[in-house]
């Protein structure tokens, strides 16, 4: 298919663009097979460049002659487009829906972007299971890199290679296997160079009502237990939805069958509940009419802070478990690929100071998200505005940016990333050039030979001219586990997502940058300071043979 057949006028004069807190611009709008571009001759006019990808939804209105198209983004801006004739008007609206909405992923623009800069660093090998397990054969000898999924045959969303018990063989693995929800066996998750102990993560067991077993299954979750050690299964389902699972052949580990293992129920939403929380909060944010109750009546409504609050509690519960109580951890929902990762990701920011760094971070994306297969294609088409009805969409890694926020909020020193970096990574898993997001498994990606014929987020994010615009500057490392509170009054709406589009950030903005010049302020004062101390030691030790009788 050639991208001209859907562009049925690729050019227009005299269109006038209106965008949140900037001045309106009239200029000449184009489009391409990937963007929507509005260019002006006017000076100091910033051109605006859309991609096609990033428009969630479109609506129409004509007065006279005169068409206007309201355009909303995945990134929840909204925009508008007044466009001189009706006919021009119809024509880019349908080629804006007709681009914004290809099915398939090939056509993509990260398949025709190349990159103006240069590559650095390949960001498709940074963060390889190899190099992460060098680092825990370094503590410990107790796993093993099994290649049991090689050819993705055993777990279609789980990786070709896997961190797993060392006294577990590989067919072992397999029956293990059968007995989870697609294939999704526990596996390492995480060591906790502190105690030793661990936290694994699969998908729920088949029992079914029939009260199934798997000794393998037992024998590899046991495996991860010190002698006389119990440990905690933690299932993110309530009771109810997970024996309602059994009628459909899913379930939970059975007492009898694991005695050494607690199972704690927990209550994160599934996931086509959290799209309509979307939807409620972002429609609650934009509606500029209401009084003071009735806006957070609609914000309660929505439960978006109410998912915040319920998935912390579980990454605290698991992090508990395993620095406190000295306990293994194994964490399951139903499929173990949207709340279970955002559970394990958690817990380790809470744990580990090296997830807290942005290459740290960058790692635990790649290892708790990519390679542990969340659907990022499936849940991301989509987002708060679409007027589509809803498949698999899910705001289930912004639930997960946002609890990251919240803990940002709450420790502003224990992080090398800033909010930016946060709002980035949201930009980019809906809309982006580069393809680190795209499909949802490696099994996809690997299919679709991102590595060889796209370019990798990261190796635009970690070239030093980038990453000056996401760091902290009230960094300070900190080595010890970090306790956020998950009380109501603690966790705040973030605004730097829902709310950056209906109010002016300036103010916000200036006073970040008077921060920054202070924070850089009192280092060269430092450094003063330390020069001076040294130039006195000198001149003292100078002195002292003059003094001696």
């Amino acid at each position: 298919m050639e991208f001209a057949e859907l562009i049925k006028t690729p050019r227009v004069d005299g269109v006038v663009l209106h965008r949140p807190f900037m001045p309106t611009v009239e200029g000449t709008l184009c489009l391409t097979g990937h963007h929507l571009i509005l260019s002006s001759r006017q000076d100091n006019t910033e051109e605006l460049w859309l991609l096609h990808a990033n428009i969630d939804s479109i609506e129409k209105r004509f007065v006279g002659s005169l068409g206007t198209i309201i355009v909303k983004c995945k990134d929840l801006r909204v925009i508008q487009l007044d466009i001189p004739g009706m006919e021009e008007c119809l024509n880019i609206a349908s080629s804006i829906e007709a681009l914004s909405t290809l099915d398939s992923v090939s056509l993509m623009y990260p398949f025709f972007y190349r990159p103006l800069f240069e590559v650095i660093e390949d960001g498709w090998q940074l963060f390889v299971p190899e190099e992460a397990f060098k680092d825990l054969e370094s503590m410990t000898d107790e796993w093993r890199l099994s290649e049991v999924n090689k050819d993705f045959s055993v777990c279609p969303s789980y990786p070709s290679l896997l961190t797993v018990p060392k006294d577990i063989d590989d067919e072992s693995l397999c029956k293990a296997a059968s007995f989870r929800h697609g294939g999704r066996f526990p596996v390492l998750s995480y060591y906790h160079k502190k105690n030793g102990m661990v936290m694994m993560r699969a998908a729920q067991p088949l029992t079914g009502t029939n009260g199934r077993r798997c000794k393998e299954d037992e024998k590899l979750i046991n495996a991860t237990l010190c002698a006389g050690k119990r440990g905690y299964i933690i299932d993110t389902r309530t009771i109810a939805v997970a024996q309602q699972a059994k009628a459909r052949g899913g379930g939970f580990e059975q007492e009898a069958n694991y005695p050494q293992w607690r199972r704690i129920h927990k209550a994160i939403e599934r996931s086509n509940v959290l799209q309509e929380s979307l939807i409620k909060l972002v429609e609650s944010c934009n509606d500029q009419s209401h009084s003071m109750d009735r806006w957070l009546s609609k914000l309660e409504a929505s439960n978006w802070q109410s998912n915040v609050k319920e998935i912390l509690t579980t990454a605290c519960l698991a992090a508990q478990c395993i620095d406190r109580e000295g306990a293994s951890v194994l964490v399951h929902g139903t499929e173990g690929t949207d709340s279970t990762l955002q559970v394990t990701s958690l817990a380790q920011i809470i744990l580990d100071p090296s997830c807290r760094t942005i290459r740290g971070f960058e790692a635990l994306i790649e290892r708790e998200w990519l390679q542990a297969g969340h659907p990022f294609q499936q849940r991301c088409a989509q987002s708060a505005y679409s007027n589509g009805k809803p498949r698999s969409e899910a705001p289930v890694f912004l639930l997960f940016l946002d609890c990251v926020w919240q803990i940002l909020r709450q420790f502003p020193c224990s992080f090398q990333f800033n909010e930016n970096f946060l709002i980035m990574l949201f930009e980019h898993t809906y809309a982006s050039q580069f393809s680190t997001f795209l499909g949802n498994s490696v099994a996809e990606r690997v299919k679709l030979l991102l590595s060889q014929k796209t370019v990798s987020l990261w190796s635009w994010v970690n070239r030093p001219q980038e990453l000056e615009r996401f760091l902290n500057p009230l960094y300070e490392p900190n080595n010890l586990v970090i306790w956020p509170s998950v009380a109501p009054q603690s966790l705040q709406l973030w605004e730097g997502v829902f709310l950056r589009w209906n109010r002016s950030t300036k103010c916000l903005d200036e006073a970040y940058q008077e921060m920054v010049h202070i924070i850089e302020y009192n280092k060269e004062l430092q450094n003063k300071v330390n020069s001076l101390r040294r130039q006195l030691a000198q001149l003292e030790t100078e002195d002292s043979p003059l003094q001696t009788p």
